[in-house]
């Protein structure tokens, strides 16, 4: 998962998102999910959060800190 230091965790919050998926595409998501004895909710934000970090090291998206005018 993503890892910050100290004081950025104490900024940090989690949010709660409703997401509609495709059958299929939720049903490889349970498998997978199952597959590894984990929520499927967890997986999906754990897959998330590898694209944003991905997305931000390309230059698709602005990091963090940027957004946040750092």
């Amino acid at each position: 998962m993503y890892h910050q230091s100290n004081n950025e965790s104490q900024d940090i919050v989690s949010k709660r998102i409703h997401v509609t998926l495709p059958d299929g595409v939720y049903q490889r998501l349970e498998g997978w999910a199952d597959s590894e004895g984990r929520p499927v909710a967890n997986l999906a934000a754990y897959l998330l959060q590898k694209i944003i970090e991905e997305a931000e090291g390309q230059g698709k998206i602005p990091e963090l800190d940027k957004l946040k005018g750092k």
